[in-house]
């Protein structure tokens, strides 16, 4: 996607494809972004946004919006993702991925292709789903990773999603490669933890990108540092 770079169009509004680097938090480029925008023009004020977060041991395709476009994200916010990444049979983690220490190791012996086969067809379609403890989802007011971080627990209420492609890339045990395509609300170190429950092995996700957000792909955005460069050189 062509990107502007202009005091104008940006206070007019644009949506920038960002690919979000590794450990960043969604909050952090969003506002890495405002202030690269802010100091590079001379501006006091200019609203930056996004659709749909990305946890921060994730990576992959953020949709940035800048300036009036941000009256718009909303338009955005319903729309199917797609991922790819990797989970690891035999251990599960509070957090469902490794930010959080790995616990409960068990065996993987009995796992063959045609388990894992029939495990992944029934994510397909249709499916209830429980959010994880460490998201940032509200209840009673409160975050939940604030519960999960005060070492506390509380009933997370299950909701509908729709798995609608789910494929194992490739198998190397304890790890397994995937990619998945799903509805909005879709937590996929849910995903991760509920298939290896179902294996009765237990499992983590270990990596994770978005390559997709509706019509949007990763192959046309921007790093991080190629939009910063580009900025700096076009204004």
């Amino acid at each position: 996607m062509d990107v502007v770079f202009s005091k104008d169009a940006f206070l007019e509004g644009q949506l920038l494809l960002l690919d979000k680097p590794l450990e960043w938090t969604s909050f952090q480029l969003v506002n890495k972004i405002r202030w690269a925008i802010r100091k590079t023009y001379g501006i006091k004020k200019i609203k930056v946004g996004h659709a749909g977060t990305l946890d921060p041991l994730a990576t992959g395709l953020m949709l940035i919006f800048t300036g009036k476009m941000t009256k718009q994200i909303d338009q955005f916010m319903g729309m199917d993702k797609s991922y790819s990444g990797t989970f690891r049979l035999g251990a599960t983690t509070p957090s469902y991925d490794l930010e959080t220490t790995v616990t409960n190791p068990k065996s993987i012996d009995h796992i063959t292709n045609a388990l894992l086969e029939e495990t992944r067809n029934s994510f397909l379609g249709k499916i209830q789903q429980k959010p994880p403890l460490h998201s940032a989802i509200k209840k009673d007011g409160k975050r939940l990773y604030t519960i999960a971080r005060a070492g506390e627990t509380t009933e997370i209420p299950s909701r509908d999603i729709t798995i609608t492609s789910f494929e194992l890339t490739k198998i190397n045990l304890p790890d397994v490669a995937f990619s998945v395509s799903c509805s909005k609300g879709t937590y996929i170190r849910s995903l991760a933890h509920d298939f290896g429950q179902s294996l009765g092995c237990g499992a983590h996700l270990t990596s994770l990108c978005r390559t997709a957000i509706g019509s949007y792909n990763l192959t046309d955005s921007l790093t991080l540092d190629a939009f910063l460069h580009n900025l700096e050189e076009k204004s």
